[in-house]
């Protein structure tokens, strides 16, 4: 791949969201693009093209060298990095793991060693490394995609979680040709790894696959509730299962709803148990065992859907009967109007793209991927309070003032960790949520040259080692291992950690 000149931009997603617009571009004879958050406009996927070369310096101005052991100290990490009280212990480039793109991220801690894997969403595949040290991390090796999919320009888009001791890996990788001929199992499915694997291991090997759901032909994200053992496919083409609706060209059998899988038989062996909302495209969803302030719902399976167009909370305790506790709005603006003086004309309007509870299940925070550059608004932070799960309340629009876009954001102690693209990685501490505040505590810049309002940079970001490390993806850069001295003002948030 990396030695290859064609150039492909980054289109649309194969969602009904799309459905038209892709429509149009078989009609006329263009092969579409697989996937993402946005339709993207001439210049492809909101604004940016991959052509499968690594740049040396990067877009963001970082050379593809590796760097360890460098202290935040003046606002600056190994003289390139602005910074705040976020070190870094790593760099790992690109090239020294063979990749030319990197997406999501998510992390393992062997219970038995104390081992710890950063798991990381390639195009080439998934790598695969030991950040026990961090200053010194190990490459354990990198499991291709599906040889179906193997050169499929879908691979740009994944997503990882882990349950017990099994990786689960997911992608809008699809054979398009196989789908329009009428077979819709070529695709990506979720792979299963054994991360039992890696104990001993010290160097690079071959990552043996333990298993692959096939019923999912390609998602966009995946989700668990590790309190219930429950799998959620997000953004599915899910042939064989109730899930796949029939929508209608070109979303063969149900792009919509998460797919639920039970893990806790056989974390090996995912049994299908239902279909959160197969009318409604979850882009993302997080689902926990409800613990806040509404007694109403204590113990219940509490799922959030960031639904493109807007926010869905389920109750989600019966698989066979969910309820839609409510879809809530916080743009006055038409989905589809006139986005002609946007950054990126023909894109919608705004999407509703990820968020994440507060440790007390207090409140929702919510990123929109698009607001900033289709609403010329700063970066912004939508704060739900959730004391009324009927009744949810959009507390506050918190901005900072920044140009870059938000993209993945978690919660750990208190503190909100949000992978802001060309920005980076920003640390917010919530504690004065109520009042609709966040208070930046730290950062750390993985894309330095700028803060351009555009789809470079920081794409996630992994906090839940719970010893200041913080192992953040940077799309066109590479990995970085961070190591945060940032602290929340206030305990209240810190009761627990939802993974």
């Amino acid at each position: 791949m990396r030695n290859s000149h064609r150039t492909r931009r980054l289109g649309q997603r194969v969602t009904a969201a799309s459905a038209v617009g892709l429509a149009m571009l078989v009609s006329i004879g263009i092969a579409p693009a697989e996937a993402h958050d946005t339709i993207g406009g001439s210049e492809g996927l909101k604004g940016r093209a991959y052509d499968g070369h690594v740049a040396d310096p990067s877009p963001g101005g970082v050379a593809m060298e590796a760097i360890s052991g460098a202290r935040c100290e003046d606002g600056m990490a190994a003289g390139v990095f602005p910074c705040h009280k976020v070190d870094l212990d790593a760099f790992v480039p690109l090239t020294d793991l063979d990749l030319t793109f990197v997406n999501d991220i998510w992390g393992w801690e062997d219970e038995t060693t104390g081992m710890q894997i950063a798991i990381v969403g390639a195009i080439e595949g998934t790598v695969f490394l030991d950040v026990t040290d961090g200053r010194n991390p190990v490459h354990l090796g990198t499991l291709p995609p599906p040889s179906a999919v193997a050169e499929d320009f879908g691979n740009l888009w994944g997503d990882i979680r882990v349950y017990e001791h099994v990786a689960y890996i997911g992608s809008e990788a699809l054979n398009f040709d196989e789908i329009l001929a009428g077979d819709l199992s070529g695709g990506f499915g979720v792979q299963m790894v054994d991360l039992t694997q890696f104990r001993g291991v010290t160097g690079e090997v071959d990552v043996e696959l333990a298993g692959r759901i096939d019923e999912i032909s390609q998602s966009h994200n995946l989700s668990i509730n590790v309190d219930t053992g429950r799998l959620y496919v997000t953004g599915a083409i899910a042939h064989d299962t109730p899930c796949a609706e029939d929508v209608g060209f070109p979303v063969p059998l149900g792009s919509g709803g998460s797919v639920v899988y039970d893990l806790t038989s056989d974390p090996l062996d995912p049994e299908f148990i239902g279909c959160l909302d197969p009318e409604m495209y979850n882009h993302d969803v997080q689902c926990v065992v409800y613990d806040g302030p509404d007694a109403d719902y204590t113990g219940r399976e509490i799922c959030v859907g960031s639904n493109e167009m807007a926010v869905r909370v389920y109750d989600a305790t019966d698989i066979d009967d969910i309820q839609v506790l409510g879809t809530l709005e916080y743009l006055d603006v038409d989905f589809f109007g006139d986005t002609s003086d946007g950054l990126f004309p023909g894109a919608p309007a705004y999407y509703t793209h990820q968020g994440w509870f507060s440790e007390d299940h207090t409140f929702f925070f919510l990123g929109d991927e698009l607001d900033e550059g289709q609403q010329g608004i700063p970066r912004t932070t939508y704060i739900w309070d959730f004391t009324d799960l009927d009744a949810p309340q959009l507390v506050n629009n918190f901005t900072d003032g920044n140009t870059s876009i938000d993209h993945n954001m978690f919660v750990l102690e208190g503190l909100l960790y949000q992978a802001n693209y060309t920005a980076g990685l920003t640390i917010y501490d919530a504690w004065k949520a109520d009042q609709g505040r966040l208070t930046q505590r730290g950062y750390f810049d993985t894309f330095p040259v700028d803060d351009r309002t555009d789809f470079f940079g920081a794409w996630g970001a992994y906090p839940f080692f719970g010893d200041g490390k913080v192992v953040v993806t940077s799309s066109d850069e590479g990995v970085f291992v961070l190591n945060s001295r940032a602290k929340s003002s206030n305990n209240q948030f810190a009761q627990g950690r939802n993974r």
